[in-house]
């Protein structure tokens, strides 16, 4: 099967073009010929190793420590069950499915293998193959921190920082689904993307930070590593919660520790892969509460080049690389 690897921690142009064999399923797993996989923070930062101050160490003891431990990116699929273990029981081939491996990765190539009671579901049947592949990450993480982290509940007011990217844009749309009154930030050139996933005030953060308000917000969730618990703090409501979906370690002690009063939290943490929360995205996929933004797509040799889109300040939303068209 053709599939992309790579070998040393770097640049886009580590990642290569190999041919390598088809994976056979065991007994507990499926084999999925993929269509469509993305590219993800995950996915950057085990290839770039470029993880966020004072998680320099921890990036090599999960990643590898010499080198990639694991050398098929690929934190989210979607494609078809070609064939299935001989215990498996919850798909057969023929299922068309998306499914989030996370740091497991294996979405680079033409076929995946991934365990039938990992985090893997039926695909939404309103959309294709890239839609349903951008859907896990983005969409997984928002859900988790808004409602198992947040509690979100209808009639929150919420602010998230960094509206336009992956994650972000998902979380307007995972808010507003909840009933919450959603502000996003984002730069002017991706105003009407923000506000077309349904923010009902958008932030240009260039010219006027949120930080400013005072008990505004009954929770605030950053995917940008920018926010603080002592800049952002006085903007929570009484009982407030500060979301850090990404951070520093030291932003991650200093918002644990700060001084807090009224209920507020900081609460930083990692969204775990769980089916459960698949099949839930797809309900609301098919709903039409929850598509993902793709801005590219890029066919699976020019990986490289989705990578480099992906750190481009213009890019909004998802990044999809296409492994079969359809």
């Amino acid at each position: 099967m053709k599939a992309i690897s790579y070998s040393r921690y770097g640049s886009p142009d580590v990642l290569t073009p190999v041919e390598l064999p088809r994976p056979v399923p065991k007994p507990d797993e499926v084999l999925v010929r993929v269509h469509a996989t993305s590219v993800t923070s995950g996915d950057y930062r085990a290839r770039s190793l470029d993880m966020p101050p004072g998680f320099g160490l921890v990036g090599r003891l999960v990643f590898g420590v010499l080198g990639p431990r694991r050398k098929i990116l690929g934190t989210e699929f979607a494609g078809v069950v070609e064939s299935v273990g001989s215990k498996v029981t919850r798909f057969e081939p023929g299922d068309r499915v998306f499914a989030y491996p996370g740091a497991a990765f294996g979405g680079y190539a033409d076929y995946a293998v991934i365990n039938e009671n990992a985090a893997i579901a039926r695909m939404p049947g309103n959309l294709d193959f890239g839609e349903a592949a951008a859907i896990p990450f983005g969409g997984a993480t928002a859900l988790d921190f808004l409602r198992n982290k947040g509690g979100i509940k209808a009639g929150d007011r919420v602010l998230v920082i960094g509206a336009s990217g992956g994650v972000g844009s998902a979380a307007v749309q995972l808010a507003k689904s909840f009933g919450a009154h959603v502000t996003g930030t984002a730069s002017a050139g991706k105003r009407e993307m923000v506000e077309a996933l349904g923010a009902d005030t958008v932030l240009d953060y260039t010219s006027r930070t949120p930080a400013s308000e005072e008990n505004l917000y009954d929770i605030i969730l950053d995917t940008s590593g920018t926010a603080t618990y002592s800049r952002y703090g006085s903007a929570l409501k009484p009982g407030g919660r500060l979301l850090l979906v990404s951070s520093s370690l030291w932003q991650m002690l200093a918002a644990l520790f700060a001084r807090k009063t009224g209920g507020r939290k900081a609460i930083p943490g990692y969204a775990p892969e769980r089916a459960e929360d698949l099949r839930f995205l797809a309900s609301l996929a098919e709903s039409g509460q929850f598509m993902p933004y793709i801005d590219r797509r890029f066919p699976l040799d020019q990986a490289a080049q989705a990578h480099a889109w992906f750190k481009d300040p213009a890019r909004k939303g998802n990044v999809v690389i296409t492994v079969k068209s359809d």
